[in-house]
Formats: structure tokens, C-alpha cells, sequence
């Protein structure tokens, strides 16, 4: 499924923010064993992880410790992660390389662009986007991440069975979120509105600080029919 010609949404604004020394060492080092090389060639996920295991896609990922944490925990699934800002790639980069983390790989590049081109059609078992920038100004609603035509695609990737799990701290993006996720056929909620954390999901410190002064946090979790 292809992306409406309108002007296109990206999944980021290019604000890259001061990479530390470790983080260039990082990515220095180790984008070229874990990293992947944008292209418009579909990827073989099978391949890239050297064995047939679940495939779960992150976008946006930050500096990477939900994802670092998530693969640990869960050394059974295989991770994908798409983040455009170098620092976070340093970070996550170097994550891996303390951990040791086999089962996890990057692509820094856009992640429409990305679903678009490399991802093919069901062959996701599940999509993680955790906090994407909320654009909180309604002037600028249309830059947000999670819309029809993205959701759209990102439906396609996945497989009969397989899960999109959405997390965001703005209630009013979350409503937007669930409104958009409900209206899309292929997708169905697992739970009866907003879902309760899953347990795979680690509560952040930023997250943690935020519960205790009152804000919300809220997940969102469908499943293709």
C-alpha cells in the first residue's frame, strides 16, 4: 500500500543535538556491524537476523534504553529499530555493544521511507511506536507521526495476528491515536478503549517522574485481524 502523493509525513524534524564522545565512538564502531544501510530494496529480515524468530519493528526510538531493555528481556523476538537522530544511534549503538544484544539491528533513516521501501508486506509480528513528538500546537497537528495513510502502511507490514502497540504521555494524542487505529479495518483493539501497560514495555525514568506529579501515560495496543 502506497502513501497518498500529498506532501508526505516524516516520521522526525532533523534536530541532532550534541553527539557525546561515546556515542561517535559507538557509531563509529558499531553501526557497520549492526546497523543497516537504507535502501529501496526489500529487506530479508530472516536473513539479517541469521534465523527465523518473531520480527518486531521499533520506530523512534530515542536514545534507546526501552528498546536495549525490551530486546534483553527478550532474547526469543528479534528488534528492528528506526531512529534518525545520531545521538540516539550512538546511544542504542552502544547499549549493544555492553549488552552484547545479537538479537537487535538499526536503521537510521526515515521510518516511512523505510516501511515504504524495506519492509515487506506481513512480515512484521509487531510495531512499537513509544512517545513520538506529540507536536502539541494544533497548528501543526499534520507533522504527527500517527495518521491515516501512516497507519495504513504500517498495517500492510504486519502479519494476520500481529500487533501495534502506541504509547504517547499527551492525552489528546492519545485520543487522536485510538480514533485513528480504530477507523483503520484491518486493525482490531484489544482491550475496551486505552490498554493497560504490557508488562514488556519497561516504565521509563521520564515516565516514572511524570506518574508521581499526576500526568498520564497512555497505551494503545490493536492487533491484525
Amino acid at each position: 500500500m502506497e502513501l497518498s502523493p500529498r506532501r508526505p509525513v516524516r516520521s522526525y524534524v532533523l534536530r541532532q543535538g550534541r553527539v557525546s564522545n561515546a556515542q561517535a565512538r559507538a557509531h563509529q564502531a558499531l553501526l557497520p556491524r549492526y546497523g543497516i544501510t537504507y535502501s529501496n530494496q526489500s529487506l530479508d529480515l530472516e536473513r539479517t537476523f541469521g534465523r527465523a524468530a518473531p520480527k518486531i519493528l521499533e520506530i523512534g526510538f530515542g536514545m534507546g534504553e526501552t528498546t536495549a531493555a525490551i530486546a534483553a528481556a527478550h532474547p526469543e523476538n528479534d528488534y528492528l529499530g528506526i531512529e534518525v537522530h545520531t545521538p540516539g544511534v550512538g546511544s542504542l549503538l552502544k547499549l549493544i555493544g555492553e549488552r552484547g544484544l545479537a538479537n537487535l539491528r538499526l536503521i537510521q533513516h526515515d521510518a516511512v521511507e523505510v516501511l515504504r521501501e524495506m519492509i515487506a508486506p506481513e512480515s512484521l509480528d509487531g510495531a512499537h511506536v513509544f512517545f513520538p513528538d506529540p507536536w502539541p500546537k494544533k497548528r501543526h497537528h499534520k507533522r504527527r507521526l500517527v495518521q491515516t495513510d501512516f497507519v495504513a502502511l504500517l498495517a500492510s507490514r504486519l502479519k494476520p495476528g500481529g500487533y501495534l502497540h502506541l504509547a504517547t504521555d499527551w492525552q489528546e494524542y492519545a485520543e487522536q491515536m485510538l480514533a485513528v487505529l480504530s477507523a483503520e479495518p484491518r486493525l482490531e483493539n484489544t482491550a475496551d478503549g486505552f490498554a493497560p501497560r504490557p508488562d514488556y514495555r519497561p516504565q521509563t525514568k521520564f515516565e516514572t517522574r511524570g506518574l508521581k506529579l499526576g500526568h498520564g501515560v497512555w497505551d494503545i495496543v490493536f492487533r491484525k485481524k
